[in-house]
């Protein structure tokens, strides 16, 4: 099913918001929210979770020149512990859009829960990242940005394969937490038991 490019009739200024990493053991909470044109649509553009790494890192590029604006930010480990991955996902979120160049008329946020802090109208959507454009474009710019975060902290701590599962809880994963403890980029207020009763 085709992607919709808009939620309001009229041509407001839309932001799609979405986050990823809310699930993982580690590394931080990203948000990203993107503005295209009214009516802008690129058939390629889908939900993150759809596509192969090298679609979405060509995409990324497609989405930040084709956007009216973009931006993507994160919460700290240490911020998550404190407040909560719930109550930092929602703060990632207002960050990113409060980071936008330009201030959104509308939001279209990822999921069913968000607590504006910017006084702009929102709509919550359910799976919104596999129905509108603009919500699939952010989980796009979220993803292949902590993605590469991910890597990035690989190369320091390579015995628990964030390179490969981004700070999720696969086997490998819980292993080597098991086998050398926690690190400081692992959220401590995360149970491994607890955590593998989430659905990713």
């Amino acid at each position: 099913m085709a992607l919709r490019s808009n939620y309001c009739e009229k041509s407001l200024l839309e932001c799609g918001c979405d986050e990823v990493g809310r699930g993982c053991l580690s590394g931080p909470v990203c948000a990203a929210a993107v503005i295209f044109p009214y009516d802008y649509y690129n058939e390629k553009i889908n939900d993150s979770k759809q596509l192969t790494e090298k679609k979405r890192e060509e995409l990324s590029e497609i989405i930040k020149h084709d956007a009216l604006a973009w931006s993507i930010t994160e919460v700290s480990v240490n911020e998550i512990d404190k407040i909560n991955i719930l109550n930092a996902s929602i703060k990632c979120m207002n960050l990113a859009i409060n980071s936008l160049k330009i201030k959104p008329e509308f939001l279209l946020i990822d999921g069913n829960r968000f607590k504006d802090e910017l006084n702009i109208p929102f709509k919550c959507v359910v799976k919104g990242d596999a129905t509108f454009i603009s919500i699939a474009a952010a989980s796009i710019l979220a993803k292949t940005y902590r993605d590469a975060l991910m890597r990035k902290l690989d190369k320091d701590f390579p015995e628990y394969d964030w390179a490969h599962n981004k700070g999720y809880a696969t086997p490998k994963h819980i292993a080597a937490v098991n086998a050398h403890g926690l690190t400081i980029h692992h959220r401590k207020s995360f149970h491994l038991k607890n955590q593998l009763s989430l659905e990713f």
